[in-house]
């Protein structure tokens, strides 16, 4: 026997091809009886099929209490109107569309995870001299690194120390750190939970990937401003809410002069600098998925319960200090596979261009009034101890995705 409702589908197909809409309602009547017949129909079946059923039993000797036997009831569906034009409308659709579900928040977990003792474990030392930014340092390899003094990690306090060469005069570069993570990532959360960052005049560290810095600053700035570097073809919305201003320009191409990239600086005080270091730090947590990316910061003492409990719900967070929306960059095609990077660097293309520079906030004067030093390179040289403040002092760095993804 045929499924009756895929009979009632079938019929219903015929008609809407096959009558015109001149013939609706007389169509309408013709279907009514035809479902009327085909409602005795299949109930002379049921009653044909139960008799069968008594028969053959007692062909095959098997015994059959037909009292004990309860009809199935039939049931045909049928609709009461039908919608082929004129003045019909149909007010039981076929079949009910499944009511809307709301999205589930993302849930991340933890992929890779740099604390204690072993966090140097899965970094790569950079080992040359710092050919990316023009800065006048020289890069350790992991061996030197060690050896110098200039990195300790330690499951004591858990806190990691990445330090600068202080020797008082130097004749070529000034011996820093550059880190990268041996694995990439395309996605995901990554928090840099940090007491200390370096600062004062030349100095420019930053945490970053291969395109977007979320950490970083020059000199003796105060403001944290985070920058993105891609390809042609991506611009930063000036319609985006953040916590912070638009700097340099919109374009975030960093093939253009001096590679600004398109970036924000934030408007606290505590998020590099002097007023990052004395409230003991905080969170630099940055957020990429396919819909944009987001900087977000919390000092010492705000940060978020779900980043200390180690399940980040960006959701949660509020609004970011930086964002870069897929509206006016396609985050798909212009981030793929990064890497995570630490390091400190000496005047380059940011501290060393800005050497006279004064006004913006925490630089009420130049570094070459302040220093004395007509030129960066010039202070980088002879002047070591000046960098006794330019170290990393980190709790961790951790990166979270939803699944991993390289």
């Amino acid at each position: 026997m045929f499924s009756k409702g895929i009979h009632v589908t079938l019929l219903l197909l015929i008609a809407s091809q096959q009558i015109p809409p001149s013939a609706a309602l007389s169509a309408s009547h013709v279907l009514n009886r035809t479902s009327k017949s085909w409602h005795r129909l299949s109930k002379r079946g049921a009653l044909l099929a139960r008799d069968l059923r008594i028969s053959l039993h007692q062909i095959s000797g098997v015994g059959f209490d037909i009292s004990s036997y309860t009809p199935q009831k039939v049931v045909c569906a049928r609709p009461d109107t039908l919608a082929f034009g004129g003045d019909a409308t149909s007010t039981s659709p076929a079949t009910s569309s499944a009511a809307p579900t709301a999205s589930a928040t993302p849930v991340y977990q933890l992929v890779e995870s740099h604390i204690g003792e072993n966090f140097f474990d899965g970094w790569s030392f950079f080992g040359n001299v710092d050919n990316a930014t023009a800065g006048a340092v020289n890069y350790l390899n992991e061996e030197d690194a060690f050896s110098s003094g200039l990195i300790t990690a330690s499951n004591a306090d858990g806190r990691t120390i990445i330090k600068m060469d202080t020797t008082p005069r130097i004749t070529g570069y000034r011996d820093s750190i550059r880190i990268t993570t041996k694995n990439t990532f395309t996605g995901g959360v990554f928090v840099l939970d940090a007491y200390h960052m370096p600062h004062g005049c030349a100095v420019w560290p930053a945490f970053w990937t291969n395109a977007y810095t979320s950490g970083q600053g020059v000199n003796d700035n105060t403001n944290n401003q985070a920058t993105l570097h891609t390809d042609t073809g991506c611009t930063l919305s000036s319609e985006i809410s953040t916590t912070s201003t638009l700097v340099e320009t919109t374009d975030c191409d960093g093939n253009l002069d001096s590679n600004p990239g398109c970036g924000y600086l934030s408007t606290s005080n505590m998020t590099y600098g002097e007023g990052f270091n004395s409230n003991g730090g905080g969170v630099y947590a940055m957020h990429w998925s396919n819909d944009g990316i987001s900087v977000y910061f919390f000092p010492r003492g705000s940060i978020p319960t779900d980043i200390q409990n180690g399940a980040p719900t960006p959701d949660s967070w509020g609004t970011p200090m930086a964002h870069w929306s897929s509206k006016t960059c396609d985050i798909a095609k212009f981030f793929k596979s990064h890497w995570v990077l630490i390091n400190t660097t000496l005047c380059g293309y940011w501290a060393g261009n800005g050497w006279n520079s004064s006004g913006s906030p925490g630089q009420e004067t130049s570094c070459a009034v302040r220093t004395g030093y007509a030129s960066c390179e010039d202070f980088v040289r002879n002047s070591g101890s000046s960098f006794s403040e330019a170290y990393w002092d980190i709790a961790s760095v951790k990166v979270y995705q939803t699944s991993r993804k390289t």
